[in-house]
């Protein structure tokens, strides 16, 4: 039974993957983004052209993924380490690895629903965030460590 102690550090973890996953509902389609985030950029950006707004709304999607994973990564990190005696080097892989999974997993879920598809290549998004998680927590860590 776990603790109370390391249900602290695993609940923003839990709530951070369902976060994650939500955006993989029909709400969050290109589709249905796109009715809010391009008429926002076509404000910001009056005279930009239509496929302009377009790819920027896709570039926005993909950002999403990178950082809603980054953030996955660093709550991971933060578990793992205060949950068992793990090298910060073994805590940021494993962190690395289960958010690889949760984004393979995630995808999958994808496939199944209406208006969204699965993609390799946001996975390969996915993990970069993560990857990009653990850089920052071992720049901070190196950094406070001084």
């Amino acid at each position: 039974m776990p603790s109370i102690r390391q249900l602290r550090f695993w609940a923003p973890v839990a709530l951070w993957a369902g976060i994650i996953s939500s955006f993989s509902t029909g709400l969050f389609t290109g589709e249905n983004t796109g009715s809010v985030i391009i008429p926002l950029l076509r404000w910001l950006l009056p005279h930009a052209h239509p496929a302009t707004l377009a790819h920027l709304h896709m570039m926005i999607r993909k950002g999403a993924h990178f950082v809603e994973y980054l953030i996955l990564s660093v709550l991971l990190f933060r578990a793992l380490r205060r949950s068992s005696p793990r090298t910060q080097l073994n805590a940021a892989l494993t962190a690395i690895l289960i958010a690889g999974l949760y984004s393979i997993g995630d995808e999958f879920h994808q496939s199944f629903v209406p208006g969204r598809t699965a993609a390799a290549a946001d996975c390969l998004i996915d993990v970069s965030g993560a990857a990009a998680g653990q850089g920052l927590v071992a720049a901070f860590g190196l950094r406070f460590r001084r």
